[in-house]
């Protein structure tokens, strides 16, 4: 498949229909004007009645883009580049690297792909340098229309053809090169260098020459195993081993990869034991090379010790973490903390000090069906974000508690809809993010303060609220 069939495109989010929770608003058909009778906060689950759309409140993002492939890309992780940390000057670039469902086997890819010039589509506020030159222009239509052209985002992507559905993928920078880790429908795991795509994506003449290239020469994965017993969708890298990869699969087995001098994987052939059902999501910790957490179909969540013996490696363990499958979990960085989030809708905050008890220290209960994708922000140990199968993204953060005298309305202009409702919601849920169907991943960019990327059937949505 190449870029033609894909049917690739990047389009401004205006045309979206998206949504949040501080600007989600719902308008009648007669469009009047008057906010304080016609538009409120739209809160997902709610019914749209006949004449009323959703109407994305702009205002209430800095950043709103959304990209398609044409093939869905249900798996994705961001590539973490040279650019620099902390980057909040526009337009911003991105890099990433995701996995498509096609229908037929035989044209599945990961596309590399370059996501740059992506301009803030809120009008005022912070950066406004950046427009200076466009509002001399004055009246000259010519020179604005170039304006407005220079500032459409652009996405450049270089293909890898991949054996079956990408059930699942994750990057790691290795020395000087990025490599990725893709889980295919077929039962194996692929490692892959994606040094020539992410040339490729800097440049034009480059790009060309690698499309013609890999017609008679398609990229070759740098290793595979193939000793899982079935296909699987868990997969991390360490974040303080070099090269360090856990795997899991639907079967129950978890394998450690580790790597070799010679720029190979060994991997262990002894899974670790403990689980009795599919594994679904693997997160190590972010200060302890050996241990490793895990979440299952079986309802538990273990946290393992891979120095030893794999059947002795599970050193603590939560049952009946959920009341259903348990389908991620995300490791805080900075905190003992272990969020997960699970078909019963629910998301479960966990300290690690008090795990033994089994009891979360948190508990919320908004998303209406099952939760897909969970991340906490790398750059604010109390903000996380969740999505899921209700088509909504939620912003939440722990340290936000709610004021006995004070009332949550997360909309001035809802003066007409039912205070009891809104003051339901849960004081820590910042913001909702709607538009996307079937959303299947979301990641935090870590270079990029406030930056998420999310997946859905529908396609890639990035964006930046004026929440965090």
């Amino acid at each position: 498949m190449d870029n033609e069939e894909m049917d690739l495109e990047y389009v401004e989010a205006e045309d979206a229909e998206e949504s949040g929770e501080d600007g989600m608003e719902s308008e009648n058909e007669e469009g009047t004007t008057d906010a304080a009778k016609t538009k409120e906060v739209y809160l997902p689950g709610k019914p749209i009645e006949d004449g009323e759309e959703l109407v994305c409140d702009e205002s209430a993002y800095v950043m709103l883009h959304q990209a398609s492939t044409g093939a869905p890309c249900l798996s994705f992780d961001i590539i973490p580049d040279e650019l620099g940390s902390g980057r909040e000057k526009f337009p911003l670039t991105a890099y990433m690297v995701a996995g498509t469902q096609a229908a037929r086997t035989h044209v599945n890819n990961l596309i590399v792909m370059k996501m740059n010039n992506l301009y803030k589509t809120q009008e005022g506020g912070e950066n406004e340098e950046d427009e200076d030159e466009d509002e001399e222009l004055d009246d000259d239509q010519d020179d604005v229309g170039e304006a407005e052209e220079r500032k459409k985002p652009q996405m450049t992507c270089a293909l890898i053809k991949h054996q079956g559905c990408v059930n699942r993928v994750r990057t790691r920078r290795l020395g000087n090169n990025v490599y990725a880790a893709s889980w295919s429908e077929l039962g194996r795991v692929n490692i892959w260098d994606l040094s020539k795509q992410l040339q490729a994506v800097e440049d034009a003449q480059l790009l060309k020459q690698y499309e013609r290239e890999i017609v008679n020469e398609p990229v070759r994965p740098a290793y595979t195993f193939s000793g899982h017993q079935q296909e699987g969708f868990a997969i991390d890298w360490s974040a303080c081993a070099e090269g360090v990869l856990a795997t899991g699969d639907c079967k129950r087995d978890i394998h450690i990869w580790s790597p070799l001098e010679s720029g190979s994987w060994k991997v262990d052939q002894r899974p670790l034991i403990g689980h009795t059902a599919s594994v679904e999501d693997l997160q190590w910790s972010p200060n302890e090379a050996s241990v490793l957490a895990s979440c299952s179909v079986d309802k538990t969540i273990r946290i393992w010790d891979c120095r030893a013996p794999p059947q002795k490696a599970c050193m603590l363990i939560c049952e009946d973490a959920h009341q259903s499958d348990i389908n991620v979990i995300s490791w805080n960085r900075t905190e003992p903390f272990i969020a997960s989030g699970g078909d019963d809708g629910f998301l479960h905050i966990w300290d690690l000090r008090q795990f033994q008890t089994k009891k979360p220290i948190a508990t919320f209960k908004h998303h209406t069906d099952h939760i897909t994708t969970l991340e906490w922000n790398p750059n604010d140990a109390t903000v996380f974000a969740s999505g899921g199968d209700d088509d909504q993204i939620a912003l939440w953060d722990l340290a936000v508690e709610k004021d006995a005298d004070q009332e949550v309305t997360p909309n001035a202009t809802a003066q007409t809809q039912s205070e009891d409702e809104l003051n339901k919601l849960p004081p820590q849920l910042l913001f909702i993010h709607q538009g996307q169907k079937e959303i299947k991943e979301l990641h935090w960019h870590p270079q990029l303060p406030g930056v998420i990327l999310s997946t859905a059937h529908s396609g890639f949505n990035v964006f930046r609220t004026i929440s965090v």
